[in-house]
């Protein structure tokens, strides 16, 4: 009997999945709070570091402070929401290497939703936090005109960013299928490239703004929608283009994770 995997049974799945991980790490409480404060240390500091940039130059290249703080800390609730809710993509290099993999492959749920579940990130709340304080702080910082038609762009262009960077993470993690090493730094890499995207990409070269921009899109996490947000032109045009990314990101993601499952081998004996 073939089990049908639709959306209300995907979701109870992860619900389950993700809850049996939460109970695991909220059994050592003192390191769930000292992720968090880790996490929300971080972005104080990094903000703090913005107002000192601005409180000497009045923008960068048309951006002011708030503006800037935006997608300073868009790239931080993305990653926030990648590590709370969809940690286990940073797992598969151990779940390659230890052969873990084959236990997930002979369950009948997606496979793709077991490692979203292996492991749980709980500095992503003081990400969130954090994240979403500055955002918040910006967004009243910057004239806008606010209605319905602005809030559901703004949760779209939101609900894209996410997805993008959640894709990303598992594109840039199914290098453990072909890199078999102990420590495989490639998704770490890509990872680190989301530091461009916390400023605008104006300032870099034009090789590194196609590059974050097309190859590896951490600018539809920030800078584009900071743009459609803020009427920047020409740059609000190509914000557009983010829900469109997010299902190109996706598509690329499971198809390098399908063709990585194909190559798996187990850990051999």
């Amino acid at each position: 009997m073939k089990i049908r995997n639709t959306p209300r049974r995907i979701l109870y799945l992860y619900w389950r999945l993700y809850s049996q991980q939460l109970k695991a790490m909220l059994e050592y409480s003192a390191d769930f709070y000292i992720m968090i404060g880790a996490a929300a240390l971080t972005q104080i500091t990094g903000f703090l570091f913005l107002w000192v940039v601005f409180s000497r130059i009045p923008d960068i290249q048309g951006w002011g402070l708030w503006e800037v703080a935006f997608m300073y800390a868009a790239i931080y609730v993305s990653e926030g929401v990648g590590s709370l809710f969809f940690e286990g993509t940073w797992r598969m290099l151990r779940l390659v290497n230890l052969g873990e993999l084959d236990r997930y492959l002979v369950r009948p749920v997606p496979i793709v939703l077991q490692i979203f579940c292996t492991g749980i990130g709980m500095n992503g709340i003081g990400n969130i936090l954090i994240g979403g304080t500055i955002i918040g702080i910006s967004l009243s910082h910057v004239q806008m005109d606010w209605n319905l038609s602005t809030v559901l762009m703004a949760i779209l262009l939101f609900v894209s960013a996410i997805t993008i960077r959640i894709a990303i993470n598992l594109a840039a993690n199914c290098s453990s299928f072909w890199i078999r090493s102990s420590g495989n730094a490639f998704p770490i890499m890509i990872h680190n490239l989301g530091e461009f995207a916390k400023y605008p990409i104006t300032i870099f070269s034009l090789g590194i703004q196609l590059f974050i921009s097309i190859v590896v899109p951490f600018a539809f996490v920030s800078f584009f929608p900071a743009a459609v947000l803020f009427g920047k032109e020409p740059w609000s045009w190509w914000g557009w283009l983010g829900p469109l990314v997010a299902v190109c990101a996706v598509w690329l993601s499971l198809g390098l994770l399908r063709i990585g499952l194909g190559k798996y081998e187990s850990a051999g004996n």
